[in-house]
């Protein structure tokens, strides 16, 4: 009988075995992860889940019971050490499993402060896993000072949580201004504002220096200006890396993640790769999304390309954050913007980024409509007249007819 294999028990993994289920796979489908959870939701844990506000079982993607119904084997706490291309198999602990295909959805790890400036001194924290959180939420208590090093995404809703929770926050960015790599300049100061009003410390083209320890525990922060601060924990968010690590190890092509082709196969027919890990040819390159509409779509569309479809992969990117009272809401890639038309309304805010006279991206702040909008005329390759875009006394959902 035919045996699928899924390394990686994260949004796309999950989505790849729900989809061959649904899809009417017979076969036999394993899915390993290397933590003792079953697959979760990864987003709420910078946000709900440390506030307290969201419990563990609310966090997970399906009940455990939903993978025995459906003959899913689930390996949990089972890291994968090799795989063996020309045998067809992986390695488990001390078992080998041979597979038919196999798909590689090994995630991302967050990027970590090195030694030699105090990354490894206790209370030097990263916000990724269930673990990580659990560690890191005793520490979150009224007055504690907290250091938050990066001004992105996961970054900035460290900043937020800390924030409400009353701890006293700094963060550094060390470019010009925050979100400079993914937002135009409209969206950094929109952030900014939102920041400063609930408190944060924020300092933007500073970076750090190195932190000082007692008794191997982070107590203090020289930053490249020269401040000194004193701190109780760090939190850094200075951005992920795709695990690649197995894929490598295999001999698999490596550009920008685990190169594949349009249908996620990579350069073995017979192994695939999807989400964090994969990049995908996109205008003549290989681009990564790093985002859960992109962990699930690409890995449904893998799970549909094993059982034949060979449908290539067309990217929707989509993209959340949740700072405060905000919801930001991201349709497409801003990549190659030469303007930005900024639309406000009651109590919301929207960017629009053109190329020339071409729609591309927009961040929309509390502005459901204008997301919907927005992402529904880039998915559909329509563009609106930049004039009447701003102008607030258009009706955005007339455009959709236009």
């Amino acid at each position: 009988m035919t045996h699928v294999v899924v390394v990686g028990a994260g949004q796309a993994g999950a989505s790849a075995v729900a989809r061959l289920r649904a899809k009417g796979f017979d076969g036999d489908i394993t899915l390993i992860g290397e933590e003792s959870h079953p697959p979760y939701q990864r987003p709420p844990l910078s946000k709900a889940y440390l506030l307290g506000e969201l419990d563990r079982d609310r966090l997970y993607l399906r009940p455990e019971s939903f993978y025995d119904e459906n003959n899913i084997t689930l390996k949990l706490g089972a890291p994968v050490s090799a795989i063996d291309p020309a045998a067809k198999t992986v390695t488990v602990g001390d078992e080998t499993l041979s597979y038919d295909d196999l798909v590689l959805t090994t995630g991302s790890h967050p990027r970590r402060l090195p030694a030699s400036i105090g990354g490894d001194l206790d209370g030097v924290l990263v916000v990724r896993g269930l673990a990580n959180v659990d560690a890191m939420a005793p520490r979150f208590v009224t007055g504690s000072k907290v250091l938050i090093v990066g001004g992105g995404y996961i970054g900035l809703e460290a900043a937020a949580v800390a924030a409400k929770r009353g701890l006293d926050v700094t963060l550094v960015e060390m470019a010009d201004r925050i979100l400079q790599r993914v937002a135009a300049p409209e969206t950094s100061a929109f952030f900014r504002q939102l920041h400063k009003t609930n408190g944060v410390d924020l300092r933007e083209g500073v970076g750090l220096d190195h932190l000082i320890g007692e008794n191997g525990a982070v107590t203090g922060a020289v930053l490249s200006d020269g401040t000194s601060l004193d701190v109780d924990f760090v939190l850094v968010g200075v951005g992920i890396e795709p695990d690649m690590r197995l894929a490598e190890a295999a001999g698999l092509r490596i550009e920008n993640g685990i190169a594949t082709d349009a249908f996620g196969r990579t350069s073995d027919p017979h192994i695939w790769a999807a989400g964090d890990c994969a990049s995908f040819p996109w205008k003549d390159q290989q681009l990564r999304l790093e985002s859960v509409g992109n962990a699930i779509d690409q890995a449904e569309c893998v799970a549909d390309n094993i059982l034949g479809a060979e449908t290539p992969y067309q990217a929707k990117p989509w993209f959340w954050s949740d700072q405060y009272d905000v919801k930001l809401q991201i349709a497409g890639l801003s990549t190659g913007y030469d303007h930005v038309v900024v639309r406000t309304g009651d109590g919301s805010v929207s960017h629009w980024y053109f190329d020339g006279d071409t729609l591309i991206a927009i961040d929309a702040m509390n502005d459901p409509r204008a997301y919907m909008v927005g992402k529904r005329l880039i998915d559909a390759g329509k563009s609106p007249d930049p004039k009447v875009v701003g102008d607030p006394d258009t009706d955005l959902k007339a455009l959709l007819k236009a």
